[in-house]
């Protein structure tokens, strides 16, 4: 048995002196900046790999007689094309594959180096070309669900990546589109068919905003993406290829990393202080599977089949054509010749780094196809990018880094003065009684003393006066006089001693009130000091709290004018089209019967409410405007719904009458912001009646303001994240009332991922709306298991921290604390509250 290797061997030795190798391209250079931070960037060639498919059932029998026209030699990434069979051409790429290259040697060699980059902050691209059912698709998409070692270049870039990465401080979100016929389709979305593509004209990045962007933090959810993607992929059966992609697949995927560099700065006092500087590194990792270029008589199109490979070919001729000029150092290269050409201008001759697989087939029949794409993937190693990293100051983190610091701070400065002022109560309190005893002693000795000197002063006098007595009788009149002056000189000493006790114990008493008052004058500077200490404290949290107010208050006037700005451009656009007048007789006659009801009512020209015009009218003949064909007619008759929604009395009423039903097409058919603003408030309306609940779900109420996300109107979004509030407020007392049990509707319905993403707009309408709801949907413990999923956790844990509303925060904390489920998984994740 001959090997096909070997065919290509003995041609080489008939005509060795005819073959050619391709000259190697130009390395990697750096430019004179010498670091990725500078603004002149590295620059990076294209790596190109070669990966040749093995023989299929087909072509093992069809080629049985002939050698296979591509030999290869991995060893000395080398690639030869027999021409004929004494001559061939030989060709140097950066990886040669041969076709027993496992899944995970391809990922290595063509995409790892790429995925690190992106991960450092660069841009990065991988992309596949080659001829239909060459295994493009299989390189890049393939899922391995029964063998993981069959997974391809989409799974285990993933798989690296979350293994990279925080959940707690970094960030991955997903977009998956199709570029088919020239038009970009969402492959999440289907319904969104047309999007545009965004030019910044400061940097000249490109961007596709209208796209669905799904935020990733594990292997499963980005399976799970992969799959709906594939299923609205457009396919078809060719010749060539039973399952032949038909448009380009594109998955973006951004990252956001968190790093923290260290640095060191002098101040005033002549120390060094060492800083941390959080930045945020973005990397954009784009992954770009090519429909296989085809020759029409061999893939047999026919029909819509024939358009489509029209359009393909079309598209990879004009990237060819922009491959070539940046080959050549060409000063025009048609970039906008094609939408996919526009989509990797990064990707080529821009700032990233590109990996390019090109896909062949072994049979001699697709020689003039194989022969282009490699001549197209030697062209692709001329090209040359400029690599610049992509980071920023991560000033909220620093900002919440700081107030964590400063609330660490101040909570252990009042456990210090807590303690302090403890411990001086405890001292003062024991001065006090040492004083309180050392009194009390004192008047005791003084009492005792005073009792002991007026008894001895007692029997001496008792004394005297006896011996007195007895003297009269002895001495005669004489001696009677002189007892008496004795007597008396000696009660005089006895006095005299009495006073210097008295004024001894009177000195030990002012001592001890002065020791006393000591103690009291070094509590009360002690004081003094602390209260400062905590003045100058209570002065930076305030200053802090000025800043932050400050903060809000500017971001609520930029959305104002931000809102202002949009509503007055719709205005500028209605008038410029102008409108017709027909449109509106039957809406005109309903409120001119209208008003001319209530001025016969009122009788001095002033308006009636709005609400009794269903009394006057009907609201049957104003629910069926809303069905009519004319665009201005169904904007008045919102109006008047909306006007009419906006008090309970009418909410049944117009339930009964199918009004939501009404609002609901409404809602898909409108397109322009005013209407669906109109239509959402009056939907957030009845959802903030407690009755309405179930009925407002079934007939589709919640469906119908989900759906209005597409509108992006930051007035519309505002008026959804009302209604989603409202109902979950009623639904949250209905819950707390024992009227409802189970998961709520709008996590079944499949709000909560929309509430997550908004958590943290930066309008502050919207954001303050969505927070009161995820406070309300974590109050029951059956929501929690699926808000942990849906990352609602993370969101609820920086409500009760940052947010601006002092009730919003309590309410957060409350239902963490509460919930058994939201305590395990933070114990689980070390978050604490």
């Amino acid at each position: 048995m001959t090997s096909r290797s070997g065919g290509i061997q003995r041609g080489h030795r008939s005509s060795t002196a005819r073959g050619r190798i391709s000259a190697p391209p130009p390395t990697l250079r750096r430019s004179s900046a010498g670091s990725p931070k500078h603004d002149a960037g590295v620059l990076g060639r294209v790596r190109v790999a070669v990966r040749l498919r093995p023989q299929n059932q087909e072509e093992m029998v069809e080629d049985a007689d002939f050698a296979d026209c591509v030999e290869l030699q991995p060893e000395l990434k080398r690639l030869r094309l027999r021409k004929n069979n004494w001559d061939f051409d030989t060709y140097e790429f950066d990886e040669v594959l041969t076709e027993f290259a496992s899944q995970k040697r391809v990922y290595e060699v063509v995409a790892k180096p790429v995925v690190e980059s992106v991960l450092e902050g660069y841009n990065g691209t991988v992309m596949a070309y080659g001829q239909t059912g060459t295994g493009k698709t299989h390189t890049l998409g393939r899922l391995g669900e029964e063998d993981t070692s069959a997974r391809g270049i989409m799974v285990r870039s993933m798989e690296d990546i979350l293994a990279s990465i925080s959940p707690q401080t970094d960030s991955i979100s997903v977009s998956y589109l199709q570029l088919y016929m020239e038009t970009i389709q969402d492959l999440l979305d289907p319904m969104n068919d047309n999007i545009a593509i965004v030019e910044d004209p400061k940097t000249g990045d490109v961007s596709v905003p209208g796209a669905t962007s799904v935020d990733i933090r594990d292997e499963h959810s980005f399976m799970e993406l992969l799959r709906l993607g594939e299923a609205h992929r457009i396919a078809a059966n060719t010749k060539l290829n039973t399952e032949s992609s038909r448009s380009h697949a594109i998955l973006m995927v951004q990252i956001r990393k968190s790093v923290v560099e260290s640095g060191a700065e002098t101040n005033n006092s002549s120390h060094v202080d060492k800083s941390f500087k959080p930045l945020v590194r973005k990397g954009k990792f784009v992954v770009v599977d090519l429909a296989g270029s085809e020759r029409v008589h061999k893939s047999g199109s026919e029909g819509h089949v024939l358009e489509e490979a029209k359009s393909i070919n079309l598209s990879l001729s004009a990237l060819g054509k922009c491959i070539n000029a940046l080959a050549e150092n060409s000063t025009h290269v048609p970039v906008r010749d094609s939408k996919l050409t526009r989509l990797l201008k990064d990707s080529f001759g821009g700032t990233a780094r590109t990996s390019l697989v090109v896909t062949i087939g072994p049979s001699p029949r697709h020689r003039g196809e194989t022969a282009s794409t490699i001549l197209f993937g030697q062209r692709a190693m001329k090209v040359e990018n400029m690599l610049k990293i992509k980071e920023e100051f991560d000033y909220k983190s620093l900002s919440r880094k700081l107030e964590m610091q400063l609330d660490a701070v101040i909570a252990e400065n009042e456990r210090r003065q807590k303690t302090y002022k403890d411990e001086l109560g405890r001292v003062s309190i024991e001065a006090q009684k040492r004083i309180t005893e050392a009194e009390r002693n004192c008047i005791h000795a003084f009492e005792r003393e005073k009792l002991k000197y007026q008894m001895e002063y007692m029997d001496s006098v008792k004394k005297l006066e006896e011996k007195l007595m007895n003297g009269q009788s002895e001495h005669g009149h004489n001696v009677s006089a002189v007892k008496p002056c004795n007597r008396q000189m000696n009660g005089s000493e006895e006095v005299m001693e009495l006073k210097r006790l008295l004024q001894n114990e009177t000195r030990l008493r002012q001592e001890a009130e002065e020791e006393a008052s000591r103690f009291r004058s070094q509590l009360e500077q002690f004081m003094h000091s602390e209260d400062g200490s905590v003045l100058e404290i209570f002065n930076l949290r305030r200053m802090l709290e000025d800043e932050i107010d400050q903060k809000r208050k500017l971001e609520e006037e930029l959305a104002i004018l931000r809102s202002q700005l949009l509503q007055s451009t719709y205005n500028s656009d209605q008038m410029r089209r102008g409108g017709n007048g027909d449109g509106f007789s039957g809406l005109d006659s309903l409120m001119s019967q209208f008003r001319n009801s209530q001025l016969n009512e009122t009788g001095n020209g002033q308006k009636a409410p709005m609400t009794t015009l269903f009394e006057q009218v009907g609201l049957q003949k104003i629910l069926a405007l809303l069905e009519s064909e004319d665009a201005s007619v169904r904007i008045h008759a919102v109006k008047v719904v909306a006007n009419l929604a906006a008090e309970e009395s009418n909410q049944e009423l117009i339930m009964a009458e199918g009004g939501i039903g009404l609002l609901s097409m409404t809602a898909a058919d409108a397109d322009d912001a005013q209407t669906l603003r109109m239509v959402a408030g009056a939907i957030a309306n009845l959802c903030g009646n407690d009755k309405l609940q179930k009925r407002l779900r079934s007939e589709g109420g919640i469906k119908a303001l989900l759906g209005m996300v597409r509108c992006g109107h930051s007035d519309v979004l505002s008026q959804i994240a009302r209604g989603i509030a409202n109902f979950a407020k009623c639904e949250s007392r209905a819950s707390t009332q024992g009227r409802k049990t189970g998961r709520s509707f709008l996590i079944e319905d499949g709000a909560l991922p929309w509430i997550v993403q908004n958590a943290n707009n930066e309008a502050a309408p919207i954001r303050r709306h969505i927070e009161l709801a995820l406070c309300h949907l974590a109050q029951h413990e059956v929501n929690a298991k699926d808000m942990i999923d849906g990352g609602a956790l993370w969101e609820l844990v920086r409500i009760s921290r940052d947010c601006s509303r002092e009730d919003i925060r309590t309410l957060a904390h409350r239902s963490l604390s509460a919930s058994h489920t939201f305590r395990s998984e933070m114990r689980r994740l070390r978050i604490e509250l």
